[in-house]
């Protein structure tokens, strides 16, 4: 399966807390929903629905999975939101238990089996926002694309998603648009050796 990460992201690299208040405040961040003025359905919609319609399953982190699954459920009923609550979802975690998965069609797993399903034929596993798992797939090439959706925004610190261990990754550009809203779509992957 291909592992695409598509993440909404500031001019200074920060992905924490783009959908709302309260999302994530670790640290003091104060700016949740920062990603809202910069939305368009356009362009900036258009990539974030492109990347789920080719979604085989879901791949998350724990935080970023307890947030989707505390919203989505009540949400069905229009063809994105049962997209979401019927496909397969998996949450990397070493604290949630199986009673903790609730949201339909949840599986825990590890790193190792993380690398098992991207050994195997499938379509592709999209993670969105779990930045801690995100930074673990970059530090480890465990990845076949990169969406970066840049918001024309500064926001002065925040979680990342780059590994900082000192590696140099390269990486292609495969395609860039921009909305009406300044907004960049990047697709990235991995540079050929």
């Amino acid at each position: 399966m291909r592992i695409v990460i598509s993440e909404f992201i500031s001019l200074d690299g920060v992905v924490q807390a783009p959908g709302g208040q309260g999302e994530d405040n670790d640290g003091g961040f104060a700016h949740g929903g920062w990603s809202h003025p910069f939305f368009e359905p356009e362009v900036v919609g258009g990539a974030f629905a492109d990347a789920t319609s080719k979604a085989e399953a879901l791949l998350f982190g724990r935080r970023t999975w307890q947030t989707m699954a505390a919203a989505w459920p009540e949400r069905a009923g229009d063809p994105f939101a049962d997209q979401m609550n019927s496909i397969p979802k998996y949450v990397v975690s070493e604290t949630l238990g199986a009673d903790d998965l609730t949201w339909h069609n949840s599986t825990r797993i590890d790193l190792e089996q993380v690398r098992d399903l991207h050994a195997k034929d499938g379509g592709d596993l999209l993670v969105m926002g779990s930045p801690t798992l995100v930074r673990s797939l970059l530090g480890e090439g465990l990845f076949d694309e990169l969406r970066l959706i840049v918001m024309p925004v500064l926001l002065g610190g925040g979680k990342s998603i780059f590994p900082e261990d000192g590696g140099l990754r390269t990486l292609e550009l495969v395609s860039t648009v921009t909305s009406s809203t300044g907004v960049n779509v990047c697709t990235y992957r991995p540079a050929k050796s």
